[in-house]
């Protein structure tokens, strides 16, 4: 599976930000769970919000009511809506993806940055 991410940017504190996460490959089947991490500089990678096999999705607590998780119908691309952002939310951002069987995969990253 390859996961190409996109959608990082500079923004101004209390701006928005699209990501998105295109799964690919003969291994991206539409059963899966997919997920963002960020990792701030010199911090460890942490769950910022995830959508489940079932489409439920969590959110780490300090993104509640700013983010949405979100997937295309069919199922591969992942969306991340970061509305009212924070300097605090700045780092890289990864794209996960869980298979079925149990198979996870990273993406690349990409950047996103809040300006205070």
């Amino acid at each position: 599976v390859q996961l190409q991410a996109s959608g990082g940017g500079l923004v101004q504190a209390g701006g928005s930000l699209r990501l998105s996460c295109a799964a690919s490959g003969r291994s991206a089947t539409a059963v899966n769970a997919m997920a963002w991490y960020r990792q701030a500089p010199g911090k460890e990678r942490d769950l910022v919000a995830r959508i489940g096999f079932t489409g439920d999705t969590n959110y780490e607590d300090s993104v509640k009511g700013r983010f949405t998780i979100s997937r295309d119908s069919a199922r591969k691309t992942v969306y991340l809506q970061m509305n009212d952002l924070k300097p605090e939310d700045t780092g890289v951002y990864y794209c996960h993806y869980l298979n079925r069987v149990g198979l996870n995969y990273w993406g690349g990253g990409t950047q996103v940055t809040v300006s205070s």
